[in-house]
């Protein structure tokens, strides 16, 4: 296919989402807002129509498209202002879909990857333990082999698609004699396993139509072959994975910036004072202006960076510049599209100050900003 083939298909795509969010999400998210929850059914919806795990292969019901239809779907939900729902997807199509289709059994990709594409099952990955954070060397929870079994004890908490999810890859210790990066497994839970329990649906500031919850495993039985990956490699196998999740983050934060940027621009347009158009006031002018730059700069960025994950190339380093400038950017962006709303964007009939609020954790989930200029500042020869 040449290039301007696949830039028409991806052009067709893209109108096809926006149609579909216009149809099945706009009218219905404010309800999912307050019911803190988007309905297992719409995730069948998404499924019917092509826009789950877009780039799994055939042989497990995908179409095999690349990366980039992928993006299309997060980024066009995070334009459009639905950005819990953005972040959601991107849980289950671009990081626990990929966590199988790499390191999964076939067998294993075979019972879940065909389910994750029609959205019959949902997915979660359960990294972060209450008092470890962003510190996955502090990771307490644990699965000890006894009788040929692995028997999981432990909780997990902040974690995406909780309440939802009918599987979850949970990481847990498996040798506590070395460091966590030398003795984590990764294991695939059922969510109707026994001794697994579901806790509350967590009260965020933000992005509330996404449920976020506790989960707690209390000998939790589980036969070897729910190991995904090689025993004790769980560390190596989300260094491996994270780029992707970096990468698919900073997508979404420059599109939710595009957003924004888009209603500020409609607003100044529309709103007087002091007799004209806000937009004439040079103050107004000079903001957009720096948002505008802001926006195209990262976009370059990403486009890149996409091109280069599809290549194999995109670095750890990579992906982290990109997690941390474009949610940096996203942040500033948005609040000073805010800013141009004045009262009323502090206002929650005026969708900027959801786009607000969802965007802070952004700096935080992924592994939190300061993490990511750890990460960068390692590759920095001095």
């Amino acid at each position: 296919m040449s290039t301007a083939e696949l830039n028409e298909e991806l052009s067709i795509f893209r109108e096809m989402v926006c149609q579909f969010i216009e149809n099945e999400v706009a009218p219905h998210y404010e309800q999912w807002e307050k019911d803190k929850i988007i309905p297992q059914s719409f995730w069948q919806k998404m499924g019917e129509q092509g826009l789950l795990c877009c780039d799994i292969s055939e042989e497990y019901g995908g179409f095999g498209t690349d990366f980039r239809f992928n993006m299309i779907v997060c980024e066009e939900m995070a334009r459009a202002g639905y950005f819990a729902l953005s972040t959601n997807i991107t849980v289950h199509a671009d990081i626990c879909a990929h966590y199988l289709l790499n390191m999964g059994t076939e067998e294993q990709k075979q019972q879940y990857l065909p389910k994750m594409v029609t959205g019959e099952c949902i997915s979660a990955i359960c990294m972060t333990d209450p008092a470890a954070g962003s510190d996955l060397q502090g990771m307490k929870t644990n699965a000890k082999l006894v009788d040929g079994n692995y028997v999981l004890n432990g909780s997990k908490t902040f974690i995406t698609n909780g309440q939802n999810a009918s599987l979850y890859i949970v990481a847990a210790r498996t040798n506590m004699e070395v460091k966590a990066a030398k003795g984590m497994s990764l294991f695939l839970v059922d969510g109707d396993t026994k001794g697994f329990v579901r806790g509350q649906n967590l009260n965020k500031i933000g992005q509330h139509a996404g449920d976020t919850s506790e989960l707690f495993f209390e000998d939790v039985v589980l036969s070897p072959d729910r190991v995904l990956g090689a025993v004790n490699q769980g560390f190596i196998t989300l260094m491996q994975e994270l780029p992707r999740e970096r990468l698919a983050l900073a997508c979404g934060a420059v599109a939710h910036a595009e957003g924004a940027l888009r209603l500020a621009v409609e607003y100044v347009n529309e709103r007087h004072a002091f007799g004209k158009p806000l937009a004439a006031l040079q103050d107004i002018k000079f903001k957009l202006a720096e948002m505008y730059t802001q926006t195209e700069i990262h976009r370059v960025m990403v486009e890149q960076y996409k091109e280069l994950h599809m290549s194999k190339e995109l670095t750890t380093t990579q992906a982290s510049i990109a997690k941390y400038a474009a949610t940096e950017m996203e942040c500033k962006v948005i609040d000073m599209a805010l800013q141009m709303f004045g009262g009323y964007g502090y206002m929650q009939e005026y969708p900027i100050s959801r786009y607000y609020v969802d965007a802070r954790v952004q700096k935080i989930y992924g592994g939190t900003n300061e993490i990511m200029k750890e990460v960068i500042s390692r590759s920095i020869s001095v």
